[in-house]
């Protein structure tokens, strides 16, 4: 199953590792991942993650993480992703 976050991160060197740590050791693995710059500074990482785990498990987890501002489920799909290459 397919889910997809939007979080929102204080911009430091280190925020985007532990977010993908996290989610690695909740078991989910990224599909697809879009990161920019909002006119605040701070940074909006849209994120599609796979799993048959709940996104529930993830989310509050990413939510617990001090440079994480927001962590909003947007929605989910049944298909499973492809990553090429």
């Amino acid at each position: 199953m397919i889910h997809h976050l939007v979080l929102t991160l204080e911009q430091r060197p280190e925020v985007l590792e532990r977010v993908l740590r996290v989610t690695r050791h909740r078991g989910f693995r990224v599909c697809d991942m879009r990161l920019s710059e909002q006119e605040d500074k701070r940074l909006l990482l849209d994120m599609a993650v796979d799993s048959d785990k709940a996104i529930e498990l993830l989310s509050r987890q990413l939510d617990k993480l001090m440079d994480v501002s927001t962590c909003v489920v947007q929605g989910q799909q049944s298909m499973a992703c492809t990553i090429n290459g």
